[in-house]
């Protein structure tokens, strides 16, 4: 990881953050629910297709959060997000944004990458190494699950109150987003 890491920074406070985003909408995932063996429980279920993008990154040796609602899933989007997330890094501090290779994840003149934040992409097709993919079962478990949305207006406020949700409960990021292999050593 030093390697990447610009040398500008040198002596500044290191902190490590996830990022991801998800697809929420009317034409969701449906959640495992518990129910007596032999019973099948009926869910509702909408077929509409209105959805948003909720792009979400944690820290979680601090326990802070940074999330965007956006229509689309692009570099544009990315862009607000990585905004947003720099605004939440520790004053004199640098973030290393774990991330995946999504299209819009890609370093270049579309993605606008601020100065308190380097890229450390994950390998191709590992999800499991990223605590974001648990982040979003456990909203979608909790928040975001068996409910049918009227408007999109309705969507972006579920997302809205899923998120402050996780981030008003600093020992579920804690327990959700912490990885021990997701240290610096100074």
């Amino acid at each position: 990881m030093k390697q990447a890491l610009p040398a500008s920074i040198t002596g500044k406070p290191i902190e490590i953050w996830f990022q991801d985003e998800a697809r929420v909408g009317q034409q969701g995932t449906l959640e495992y629910i518990w129910a007596p063996i032999g019973v099948r429980p009926l869910v509702v279920r909408d077929n509409r297709h209105d959805s948003v993008y909720l792009f979400g990154a944690l820290c979680a040796h601090r326990a802070v959060g940074a999330a965007i609602i956006m229509p689309a899933a692009n570099s544009e989007a990315m862009s607000e997000h990585l905004k947003e997330i720099s605004t939440q890094i520790a004053i004199g501090a640098h973030a290393v944004l774990v991330c995946d290779r999504a299209g819009w994840h890609q370093r270049g003149e579309r993605l606008k990458l601020p100065d308190n934040i380097t890229l450390l992409p994950l390998p191709a097709y590992s999800p499991e190494l990223n605590p974001m993919e648990n982040v979003w079962d456990y909203l979608r478990g909790n928040k975001l699950s068996h409910i049918v949305w009227e408007t999109y207006d309705d969507v972006v406020e579920a997302c809205a109150n899923a998120w402050r949700f996780l981030t008003g409960d600093p020992d579920s990021i804690r327990s959700i987003a912490h990885r021990d292999r997701a240290c610096v050593n100074a």
